[in-house]
This record gives structure tokens, sequence and C-alpha cells, in this order.
């Protein structure tokens, strides 16, 4: 299980970098591009966006060798600290002393996550899913992000990265269960992985999370879209964790220090993102172009 944290906490750094990069790439896009092929052709363009291409690809890497010797319901939890990584990696950017709020925040997150593993106790799963189980939960999954794209088209600013932002962790945890599935058929070779539908399906889920993410950085700041990916992500593989991969976390009494952990993660979060040195920074650094 060390093994795991490890190398999701490789993970989350690596994602940290990724959020930075192509946030400074994707707000620079004119608002008239979200929801287009013509945002990626955009952004394909740039450099710094590049750069945060090839820092994602890192952290999924360390996040499938993380999933490879973990369950989803340890592994997701830890990728929550991408978040204090982003505003720290924030911070060194442009230059910011992090004020104590922050440090607090980040504290808050950390134990609130030391809690909520601690008192879960996540154990692998007894079998991988079935095709008919993949199928339900693609289904679902596909409803319910599609569901929150129409809402977030319904509203502006703020608000829309908010939603777009659970979307994204919604994809990027569907995207974590055909990973770890991946993993598995994996061991049995690689000819039998290029021959089964998991990894292509784990591609497809991942494309399509990463032009959500796009568009959840483009359509607001960091402020409301990173706390709502940063907590959807790890929620939403608990639930497949649980009921797909058929893990088990600890239930009766510790159901409240697993709340408590996670209630813990999402206000540090919101306390993190809600810095007004950190805000100021973000609106007077990176503010969007109007024209197209």
């Amino acid at each position: 299980m060390m093994i795991s944290i490890v190398l999701a906490l490789c993970a989350a750094v690596s994602n940290a970098v990724a959020s930075n990069l192509q946030r400074i790439a994707a707000r620079t896009v004119p608002e008239s591009k979200a929801f287009r092929l013509a945002l990626i052709l955009d952004l394909i363009r740039r450099p710094v966006w590049l750069g945060g291409i090839v820092a994602l690809i890192a952290g999924f890497a360390f996040q499938a060798a993380a999933l490879s010797t973990g369950p989803l319901a340890l592994v997701q939890p830890v990728l929550a600290t991408e978040l204090p990584f982003t505003m720290v990696l924030l911070s060194l950017m442009f230059k910011m002393r992090l004020e104590g709020r922050i440090w607090l925040a980040v504290a808050t997150m950390s134990v609130g996550l030391a809690l909520f593993l601690f008192s879960a106790s996540p154990s692998t799963g007894r079998e991988p899913p079935s095709t008919k189980v993949w199928i339900l939960a693609a289904i679902v999954t596909v409803a319910v992000v599609i569901g929150l794209c129409l809402l977030a088209r319904l509203i502006e600013g703020d608000g829309r990265a908010a939603l777009l932002g659970v979307a994204t962790g919604i994809g990027f945890a569907f995207t974590a269960a055909f990973m770890k599935q991946s993993t598995s058929i994996l061991a049995e070779g690689v000819a039998t992985l290029a021959t089964s539908w998991q990894p292509y399906a784990m591609v497809a889920a991942g494309l399509c999370s990463l032009f959500l993410l796009q568009n959840t950085l483009q359509s607001g700041t960091l402020v409301a879209a990173q706390p709502a990916l940063t907590i959807s992500d790890p929620v939403a593989s608990i639930l497949y964790g649980t009921m797909m991969f058929g893990e088990s976390v600890r239930t009766g009494p510790w159901i409240i220090l697993e709340a408590i952990g996670i209630g813990s993660i999402f206000f540090g979060s919101f306390l993190l993102a809600k810095s007004p040195q950190v805000r100021a920074q973000l609106l007077a650094q990176t503010k969007p172009k109007q024209r197209s």
C-alpha cells in the first residue's frame, strides 16, 4: 500500500505541473473557441501547453503504476493532494510568498486525507467487472457528464467552471477505472492487452476528459475549477471501486471519520482556492481574451 501511495503522490505532482501549464495556455484562448475543435488546434501551437501535456502523460504513468499495486479507493483520494501542489507551484512560477492561510489549508487537506485513508482502510477488489457492469457504468457516467455539461452551458463564469470541473473529475475517475483494469490485463501479456477492448476505452475516455479539462480551465478561474475537479475525482473513484471492482472500505462507526476526512479535504481545498492572495495573482496574471 505504501508503494501505491508514493506513486500516487508522484502522479499528483505531475498533474499539478500539467494543470498550471495548461491553464496558462488555455486562459489566453478566446472564449468563442470553447467547446470547439478550434480550442485544441489553438492550444497545440503553444509550447507551454505541450509541456503541460508531457507532465499529464507522466501523471498518467505514475497513476497506472499506483493502480497496478493498489485499489481505486486508495489511489484516487491521494491524488487530491494535486491541489496544494498546484498552489505551491503557482507561487514558484509567479514568485509569490504563500500566506499563512494557504499553509493552514494545506495542513487541513493533509490531515483530512490521512484520516480518510486510516478510517476507510481500502482493500483491493475481489474480481474484475464483467462487460455488463462496464456497459451499465458507461451509460450512467455518460449521462451524468452530459447533463453537467448541458447545465454548464446555461451559466457563465465560475459557476460554469465548477460544473465542468465536476464533469471532468468524473471523466478522469472513469478513465482510472479503465486504467486499473488495463494494468491487470497487462499482467497476462502485451498480446492479451492489445486484443482487449479496455485499453482502447481508456484512451477514448482519457481524450474526452482531456477535452473537458481544457474547457474547464478556459471557462473560469482555477479558484472555481480546481476544487470541484479535485473533490469529484476521488469521490467518483470510491464509487467505481466499491461498486465495480468489489473493493471495500470500512463501514459502521468508521463512516463518521471517513466523512470528516472527506469534509476536511473539501474544506481545505475551498480555503486554499479562495485565498485572496492566490485569487488576486490569478486574475492579474491570466485574463482571458475576448476577441476571436
